[in-house]
């Protein structure tokens, strides 16, 4: 593990990755990012491009092919709701030997290294860690570490991206990072062109009839707004493929049915009463309740006759004639 010693305090440096990947879809994308992570004088400074999108449409391959083309380092930090301030900065931790060590996270490391950090679904973080990075994200290209009392400006080459998933499970992000995170640059779903050279990419040892039924199957589900991804096609794929080595009686066609089922659920068969679900907002136990209420008619008329009986006798009906004693009123 690499160190470094930065105003007496050692810090033990995260590592970069090492993946081989291509971006295939609109080149546009990547000249978005470049564009943003040019500096064009002294007083300048490169941005902090966002990526939106929904799960699965590439925003991190699209990132980490971005930082490929400039040639740098790259590092990935996997936000969650549970990142702490430290977590993004420096971390301490005992050694082997039980003393007191610090952790460079990858967003520290790439400051020091002059690398590219992608910040994966970082709107899944707090409040709370989004301040620890807010000068980070300025003029100030800084940030101040409470553990170790370092402040560690970024170096010139540094650069940084940000993907964001539009999903129910995010945090809002404060206006005052979204101010600092731009510009912002939207992944919709690609065309039918694009998704079938995607497929054919990861899985490429995939039969053209199964190419073919994914991509209509996808292509479906864009034009009824639903959410399945291309991600979610190449597990399609990988898991069909893996069936038929188990089951050789059976069709192409049949056994990406029963991909579809297993992967994405029962729902995801009929994707046009997946849609008007959806458009309904009808819960997943509906059929269930269905199926409760259709015994209603049996509790109202229960319910009924208690009320006939009630009104059928008057209130008389139900006082005792006789005097309380002279201790009761």
């Amino acid at each position: 593990m690499e160190t470094v010693v930065i105003n007496g305090i050692k810090l033990h440096l995260s590592s970069p990755e090492d993946i081989t990947i291509e971006w295939i879809g609109m080149q546009e994308y990547i000249n978005d990012i470049l564009a943003a992570w040019i500096v064009l004088n002294d007083k300048d400074i490169p941005m902090i491009p966002r990526l939106l999108g929904k799960p699965g449409v590439g925003k991190t391959t699209l990132a980490i092919a971005a930082a490929k083309r400039i040639k740098k380092p790259i590092y990935i930090f996997q936000c969650t709701s549970d990142t702490r301030p430290e977590d993004l900065l420096i971390t301490p931790y005992l050694d082997e030997n039980s003393k007191l060590s610090y952790y460079a996270s990858p967003i520290v490391t790439a400051m020091i290294k002059g690398g590219v950090v992608i910040l994966d679904e970082a709107n899944r973080m707090n409040e709370k860690s989004w301040a620890s990075l807010a000068s980070l994200f300025d003029y100030r290209r800084s940030i101040e570490s409470v553990i170790t009392g370092l402040k560690i400006k970024a170096h010139p080459d540094f650069r940084c991206c940000v993907t964001m998933n539009e999903d129910a499970s995010t945090f809002e992000v404060p206006d005052y990072i979204i101010s600092r995170l731009q510009p912002k640059i939207v992944l919709d779903f690609p065309e039918i062109e694009e998704e079938e050279k995607i497929l054919r990419y990861h899985v490429d040892f995939a039969p053209d009839r199964l190419i073919q039924l994914c991509v209509d199957y996808l292509q479906k589900a864009h034009d009824l707004d639903l959410d399945f991804s291309t991600r979610d096609g190449i597990h399609l794929l990988r898991y069909t493929l893996k069936l038929l080595e188990f089951n050789q009686t059976k069709t192409i066609d049949e056994l990406f049915l029963e991909s579809i089922r297993k992967n994405l659920g029962e729902d995801a068969i009929d994707l046009d009463k997946l849609a008007e679900k959806q458009k309904l907002k009808i819960p997943d136990n509906y059929y269930e309740f269905s199926n409760w209420t259709d015994n209603l008619s049996e509790f109202y008329d229960g319910f009924q006759n208690l009320t006939d009986f009630l009104n059928s006798n008057s209130d008389d009906d139900f006082i005792d004639d006789e005097d309380p004693p002279d201790d009761q009123d």
